[in-house]
């Protein structure tokens, strides 16, 4: 969490209780939520926080690199403390989002840039098909 603090702080922004909040709730779960799910979570505990205030948090987050927002086709963006480059796939009947072990791909970009001979400084990777639940 320190360095979670010193970069919102290096960036000039404000570190607060519910800033801290969101952000733990990203990093001890890997269920990809979006922020109604983080808001649902957090309004007992910050009954005066509003929905906004989860989605300026976590546009903050973004603009400092601590989170990516994933856009896995639903009608509101997804959130992942991993900012590490990593694919996702995504159930189509529940919606579940889960990463991808990345090593599988360890030489897609390098292939995609020789083939292209564009300079890749990121990138997003989306499967979709049916959880082991669903099937």
């Amino acid at each position: 969490m320190k360095e979670f603090t010193k970069t919102l702080r290096d960036h000039g922004m404000k570190v607060t209780p519910q800033r801290i909040a969101i952000y733990d709730i990203l990093m001890n779960t890997t269920e990809h939520p979006s922020a109604e799910v983080i808001y649902k979570k957090l309004a007992p505990i910050y009954p005066t926080m509003s929905l906004a205030t989860v989605y300026k948090s976590l546009d903050v987050f973004k603009k400092a690199g601590l989170v990516q927002e994933l856009n896995v086709g639903e009608s509101s963006f997804r959130y992942d403390a991993n900012t590490h480059s990593h694919p996702h796939i995504i159930c189509t009947v529940c919606h579940k989002v889960d990463d991808v072990e990345e090593g599988i791909f360890s030489d897609l970009v390098d292939k995609v840039n020789s083939f292209t001979n564009y300079s890749i400084h990121r990138q997003q990777l989306y499967f979709y098909g049916l959880c082991p639940q669903c099937k």
